[in-house]
């Protein structure tokens, strides 16, 4: 069987800043990928000074999503699809009472929208955010939790969202995190370089979510991938960030050589840590030497 993966991200730009080297792995080694982007990011500031223009604010919907296009090409992805809904900023904001925003929708038909594609794509493995979103509570992000877990649980029950496609069951779902051992190594790493780091002790005061990682995927080899896509976003990315590419991608990959992420749901029997995605899912890679251990 196939390989198959499938990504939920809130916004362009998120596929890039999380999971994208994991993505282009296993691209590598034959497996189909999706990006399902539930908004057009229309609320997104222009972070890079270069592009801050009039024209660029006036046409952003338009600019997103052809950045989107060319960091998926980046990354590997085989389909990217868009749910359909708009951006919703953050609380309290105009965006926010937009009655198109995505935090706006029936939840019910944003749940259809993703069985819908979750049926077509067919994975085994779906990556999505965590219900603990108190580093960054925006609504999208907190959004893309409310469908994902319910459409991985219904997706392959035939009696539900009858007219979204014959049902399929994936195996198992994911959230992609950023762990505090990654901000520690890559913190450690600028001041050996004698760099300044960007990790002021507000990152090392955050909560720490460290223990509910069960996955640690090897991506050195594809660090850079992460680079170049976050730079195909280029009205959302600063070129010039120390945060994002303060450190060379040859020494960011020394310093932390992983994506994490936490199992949340699983239909088949794995043991944890794990170093795979696909542990105990029967699939075939075209080059199982350079894959991750089951």
């Amino acid at each position: 069987m196939t390989p198959r993966i499938l990504t939920v991200h809130a916004h362009p730009d998120d596929e890039a800043s999380k999971g994208a080297s994991t993505i282009a792995k296993y691209r590598s080694l034959g497996a189909e990928a999706m990006l399902v982007c539930c908004t057009g990011g229309e609320a997104g500031d222009v972070l890079n000074p270069a592009l801050d223009t009039e024209e660029t604010r006036a046409n952003l919907q338009a600019v997103r999503r052809a950045e989107l296009e060319a960091a998926g090409k980046v990354i590997g992805y085989n389909k990217i699809e868009m749910l359909g809904y708009r951006d919703s900023g953050m609380p309290d904001s105009e965006e926010n009472a937009h009655p198109d925003a995505f935090a706006n929708a029936p939840l019910d038909e944003a749940i259809e929208r993703l069985v819908r594609l979750v049926r077509q794509f067919r994975p085994q493995v779906i990556v999505t955010y965590s219900d603990d979103q108190q580093g960054y509570q925006h609504p999208d992000h907190i959004r893309v939790n409310d469908i994902s877990v319910p459409a991985f649980e219904i997706a392959g029950d035939e009696s539900q969202f009858a007219d979204a496609g014959p049902a399929w069951e994936p195996s198992k779902l994911y959230y992609t995190t950023w762990s505090r051992a990654r901000i520690q190594a890559m913190h450690e790493r600028f001041l050996a370089l004698n760099l300044e780091s960007p990790y002021d002790d507000r990152w090392f005061s955050r909560p720490s979510n460290d223990e509910v990682i069960t996955t640690r995927v090897e991506i050195g080899e594809w660090y850079s991938v992460r680079s170049d896509a976050l730079r195909a976003h280029a009205t959302q990315v600063d070129p010039a960030s120390p945060f994002w590419f303060g450190l060379p991608d040859s020494e960011a990959a020394i310093a932390y050589p992983y994506d994490d992420y936490q199992l949340a749901q699983s239909r088949v029997e794995t043991a944890t840590p794990e170093e795979d995605l696909f542990a105990g899912i029967d699939v075939e890679f075209t080059d199982s030497s350079t894959r991750g251990a089951p």
